[in-house]
């Protein structure tokens, strides 16, 4: 099994390379860089970090962020809450608004049987109550 070597691990990060950027026809060097493994893995880790970062403030700072699912805005989802309240509310009057009707109705339709006589009333007899 291979034994990891700390010191030639860096030394391999730390050696120096040339890049050069020459013209085709004339063999010309245009660009001359010195680069490290090291710096050229520092210099990507940053331009990932910035671009990370350029994106996350391009969403936050902006109208973008209202096309991502779950990130609406705080007064947008109030009045959603308040407006399906309202809703439910409003559903739940026109469900006795017509019972009633129908109630009505048949009352008038001759329908359902009245009790005029209050004798025939049940009434409930109290619990008591033992202390």
């Amino acid at each position: 099994m291979a034994k990891f070597d700390a010191n030639s691990t860096l030394k391999r990060l730390q050696n120096r390379y040339r890049l050069v950027i020459m013209n085709d026809d004339t063999y010309e060097e245009v660009v001359t860089f010195k680069l490290s493994r090291l710096s050229v893995y520092v210099f990507l880790s940053t331009v990932f970090v910035l671009l990370t970062g350029l994106t996350v403030a391009l969403i936050v700072f902006t109208p973008l962020k209202l096309y991502i699912p779950g990130y609406g805005d705080v007064n947008n989802t109030k009045e959603l809450r308040e407006l399906k309240m309202r809703t439910d509310s409003l559903e739940q009057e026109m469900r006795y608004r017509d019972q009633y009707f129908q109630s009505l109705k048949s009352v008038l339709q001759g329908n359902t049987s009245v009790k005029t006589d209050t004798t025939s009333l049940t009434i409930p007899k109290p619990e008591k109550i033992n202390d």
